[in-house]
């Protein structure tokens, strides 16, 4: 996942703006474009991050909240028909799925930071971001997801294609 904008192209004055920004209530704001295209960059970052992350250290070993354990525990309760290896949109976005996800979403509210906020989450976790390959969903759907596929070894084919290609590159 290559990143030649991001928040680093706002510079340092841009970036403190944008934070402050997205650190207000959302009754401070209408429909606001730039608001829009500010969150847009916040999942992008945080997306390039975790591909970064799942690329660099063997999944199976990543701990990505104070609340893994439980996560994972309220995920595979409620959800253990879900194809982690490749997700539906259905599964997330249809109105019975959104009811489906509710409950479980809301018993992470004060508990997980930031548990409602839109984050980009892969369909197919073999694959990069790309917008045939990305869906919106709110934070603890990603980390429930993710946390899931890490620990079910789903991920291992993004960090092996990252080590096969650091010794190909060795090689040559």
């Amino acid at each position: 996942m290559a990143s030649s904008n991001g928040l680093a192209s706002l510079g340092v004055e841009g970036a403190s703006a944008a934070a402050h920004a997205l650190s207000l209530p959302a009754e401070a704001y209408g429909n606001d474009p730039q608001l829009e295209v500010m969150w847009a960059m916040k999942a992008y970052n945080h997306a390039e991050v975790y591909f970064n992350l799942i690329s660099s250290v063997d999944p199976k070993f990543l701990k990505l909240t104070k609340s893994d354990d439980n996560i994972y525990s309220a995920f595979t309760e409620s959800f253990s028909d879900l194809n982690l290896e490749l997700l539906d949109p259905d599964n997330l976005k249809s109105p019975e799925s959104k009811e489906r996800w509710r409950p479980f979403c809301n018993q992470f509210e004060g508990i997980v930071e930031d548990f409602n906020y839109g984050t980009l989450l892969r369909l197919d976790c073999r694959k990069d971001y790309t917008e045939e390959n990305t869906i919106f969903a709110t934070r603890i759907q990603f980390y429930a997801i993710e946390i899931a596929r890490n620990r079910g070894g789903f991920n291992d084919a993004v960090f092996n294609a990252k080590r096969e290609q650091q010794s190909k590159e060795e090689q040559s």
